[in-house]
Formats: structure tokens, C-alpha cells, sequence
């Protein structure tokens, strides 16, 4: 099941907001401007915070030179930009901005497979990586605009999120020559916790498709703010930022070590 054919619209006061009517093929389980008239889906929308303060995090740490000065590299300027579009979808529920959101979805793999395929290997095999990557992806990006079935949209993100995931099993089980054990080690428990959490934040996504009625229901029950705990998309934003921050972390870190090999 997806949002292909899962669809929560017609709440109270969808056509009271701000932003009304929503006109977006995907509707999640929060009720559409329940909490403010400006924002449609509340706690959907707050949690993308959480894409943005892990990409800032990184721009403005260790070696950031100030405010204008940001560490920048394509895997955190995707993760931003993610955070700002999804934000800016679930604040409207305007159709214009999901694709937006599920564009920015397709970059934030995009910038992953890139760190990660472009590992280990040479100056015109990492040329060849770029130019594949940058063939494929706008290509999809287009064709999925141009059908809107969000059927694709999903079906493109999890394999990208599957060849990662093989890429990284790849790197660390059968490479030759392999990294240090003591830093592979280190990478495969981090490795484990991000897959970890993207596996409980797929399956709370999944909750909160399926059993909409009775979240709603036990929200009712619960009254603010505990009700908000139940917001299952929003646990999707919180858990998949942890993980993608935590799988960028160590793919910065396995380049740093190549390119410090290198120079000694």
C-alpha cells in the first residue's frame, strides 16, 4: 500500500486554511489545519526541521569559515533542500509544492550514491559516475512529473535507497583492498543504526497510512499534546534525517580516509 491509493482529505477544516483547498495527490493522517489556519499539516511540517538543523549542522561545524563562509558539498545542500521543500508541502498541501518535496526526495539519493559510487577509484571513473548519475536522475525526475503518478516517485526512491544500501554492503564486506577493520568496524555499526532507523521510520510511515482511523481515534483520547506523539509522518521526517545524517557522516568520513591514504 501508498500513497497511490491511501488519501486522507475532506477534514474539518481543509477548506478553512489559509492555503485551502489542498490540492496535493499525497494527504497524510494529520488533520489538515487543525492546530493554525496558516499551516496545514502542524507537526508534519515542524519535523522537517529536523532535515534542516542536521545539514547545518554540518555547514556550520568543524571548518566552517562563518555565516557566509558555509562548509558546503552536494550531500548536505541536498539534505537542505529537502528539509525546505518538505516544509514548505506539508505547511501547504499545494500539489505545485509536493512535487517540490519529492523532487528534493530524488536529490537527496542522488547525492548519496554519488558519495558513495565515486569512493576508491580514479579521476575519469568518478567523471563517468557524475555523468551516468546526471543522466539518469533528471531524466526520471521529468518523466515522473510529466505521468504525477506517485506510484514511480516511490517505486525510484527505494531502489535508489536499495542500491545504496548494496553499494554500502559492497564497501565494507568485499572490497579489495579493503579499509582497516578497526574503521570498517566503526562504519558498520553506524551503518547498522541508520538502516535501523530507516526501517522503524518506513514502518511508522506505513502506520500512519494504514491505520489512520485509529490514530485519529486514540488522539482524540489523548488531547494535546500527547496527541501529537502519535503523528507517524512526522517520526518518518525525525528518524530519516537521524539516519541520513548518520550515513553522510560516515560517507564523508570514508572519503576523507581515501584522500588522506592518498596523500601519504
Amino acid at each position: 500500500m501508498g500513497h497511490h491509493n491511501r488519501h486522507f482529505s475532506g477534514d474539518r477544516y481543509a477548506l478553512s486554511g489559509a492555503w485551502s483547498p489542498p490540492t496535493s495527490s499525497a494527504n497524510f493522517c494529520e488533520e489538515d489545519y487543525a492546530v493554525s489556519k496558516y499551516v496545514a499539516e502542524f507537526i508534519n511540517t515542524l519535523t522537517n526541521l529536523a532535515y534542516v538543523i542536521f545539514a547545518l549542522q554540518y555547514m556550520y561545524g568543524p571548518g566552517s569559515r562563518g555565516f557566509l563562509a558555509p562548509k558546503l558539498d552536494f550531500i548536505s545542500v541536498s539534505l537542505l533542500i529537502l528539509g525546505i521543500a518538505s516544509f514548505l508541502f506539508h505547511g501547504s498541501l499545494l500539489h505545485s509544492l509536493q512535487y517540490g518535496d519529492e523532487l528534493a526526495m530524488l536529490g537527496l539519493v542522488w547525492s548519496m550514491l554519488q558519495g558513495l559510487l565515486t569512493v576508491r577509484h580514479s579521476s575519469g571513473y568518478d567523471r563517468f559516475i557524475n555523468a551516468s548519475l546526471a543522466i539518469v536522475f533528471p531524466p526520471f525526475a521529468i518523466f515522473y512529473l510529466w505521468t504525477g503518478k506517485i506510484i514511480y516517485h516511490v517505486s525510484g526512491f527505494a531502489l535508489a535507497v536499495a542500491i545504496i544500501i548494496a553499494r554500502g554492503v559492497y564497501l565494507f564486506y568485499w572490497r579489495e583492498p579493503g579499509f582497516p577493520e578497526s574503521k570498517v568496524a566503526e562504519w558498520r555499526i553506524r551503518g547498522r543504526i541508520a538502516l535501523i532507523l530507516l526501517g522503524v521510520a518506513y514502518f511508522l510511515w506505513h502506520v500512519d497510512l494504514e491505520l489512520c482511523a485509529q490514530l485519529r481515534d486514540l488522539r482524540g483520547r489523548l488531547g494535546l499534546p500527547w496527541a501529537w506523539l502519535l503523528e507517524m509522518h512526522g517520526w518518518w521526517h525525525i528518524l530519516t534525517a537521524l539516519a541520513a545524517a548518520r550515513f553522510m557522516d560516515v560517507i564523508r568520513e570514508i572519503q576523507t580516509f581515501l584522500k588522506e591514504d592518498k596523500e601519504e
